[in-house]
């Protein structure tokens, strides 16, 4: 079933903060269970998670675990953790009410009936902002219209993001993974062989918000980059970042202000990856 724009914006894009903070914490015990259990890749994609539309989670990639293979996940917008089996959810932890601590237990204890190696001793090789709720527990009885909005802005743009790889199959973009470090959504399109500086590549992607972005927003952005002091006009709901990192951008309320969001959306990825592809010459 296709996603339905129209549900989204019933809460402001700027108003998830508070849930974006707890939902990428609440993720890294996904990439701690990944770490621990998958073979380490150079660019740590071990520990990445894509966007499973049927149980609206961010999931892992397959675990070897006894009696088939299982994924941890994070259902975003009931902040619980989720361990599959096929098509089934074998098992859920809800973090309103329990500390990390106890997310942990839980975690460990899963791992360990499953003949896989517990969570809480792996690293992962970045550090993130002090968690919002410290050590206590968690308290989500307002937040659960921001998590449900929060969610929303995952799948939306994961499907954006699937159909674009659909339609550039041919260039064999990468997988849409999200990264635990960021917390962003996002493919890769490598235009040149090897993976030096100097090869041309565009990152088609979306973040739920950042430093530079107080919302969700969906970014196409090109390497190198390339000269900015007279860019191509991008279609709505697009425009140029220049400042802090180099993308053609569109903001969740710019998506939301749209009559059609999914087809301006489309048609936004597509043209700020072909104006890039033009801006590295390819």
């Amino acid at each position: 079933m296709a996603f339905d724009w129209s549900k989204v914006g019933r809460t402001p894009p700027s108003a998830l903060g508070e849930t974006r903070s707890l939902a990428h914490h609440a993720a890294q015990w996904v990439a701690k269970v990944a770490q621990a259990n998958l073979k380490a890749m150079p660019d740590d994609s071990q520990s990445s998670f894509s966007w499973d539309p049927s149980y609206l989670a961010l999931v892992s990639q397959p675990l070897p675990a006894k009696g088939g293979a299982v994924r941890m996940g994070l259902r975003i917008g009931r902040l619980e953790l989720i361990l599959t089996r096929g098509a089934n959810v074998v098992d859920a932890f809800q973090f309103d009410g329990k500390t990390e601590a106890e997310a942990g237990i839980w975690v460990d204890t899963k791992m360990n009936a499953l003949s896989l190696k517990p969570a809480t001793g792996a690293t992962l090789g970045y550090a993130l902002p002090e968690h919002p709720v410290g050590g206590g527990r968690h308290r989500l009885g307002m937040l659960g219209r921001e998590l449900a909005e929060l969610s929303r802005w995952f799948g939306g743009p994961a499907e954006a993001l699937e159909d674009f790889r659909g339609k550039v199959a041919a260039m064999h973009p990468g997988p849409v993974r999200c990264w635990p470090h960021h917390f962003d959504i996002a493919t890769l399109v490598r235009l040149d062989e090897g993976t030096d500086e100097s090869a041309r590549a565009i990152g088609v992607g979306a973040s739920p918000g950042d430093e530079f972005y107080s919302q969700p927003y969906v970014y196409v952005s090109p390497w190198p980059h390339f000269e900015s002091k007279s860019l191509p006009e991008l279609p709505l709901p697009g425009h140029w970042h220049t400042e802090g990192f180099f993308a053609a951008v569109a903001t969740g309320d710019e998506i939301l202000a749209m009559t059609e969001r999914a087809r301006a959306l489309r048609e936004f990825i597509e043209v700020a990856f072909e104006l890039s592809r033009t801006g590295l010459g390819r």
